[in-house]
């Protein structure tokens, strides 16, 4: 994997607990962070996005078997 891989893994992963948290607890950890509707906060989820469309492409890759 490239460092763009593990990057974007890394933040479908920070969204993907952002989310478990909103189900399950109303707790938006991203907004308690960085605020409400902030420049940080929408970088963020903006960032978060991004990776998770970027995470797509790992269904068309090849991959390697030992």
């Amino acid at each position: 994997m490239k460092a763009l891989d593990y990057i974007a893994l890394i933040l479908v992963i920070i969204g993907a607990i952002n989310w478990g948290l909103i189900g399950f607890f109303q707790i938006n950890i991203v907004d308690i962070l960085f605020g409400y509707a902030t420049i940080f906060s929408r970088t963020v989820y903006s960032l978060v996005g991004i990776a998770g469309v970027y995470s797509l492409s790992f269904f068309t890759k090849e991959r390697v078997t030992a």
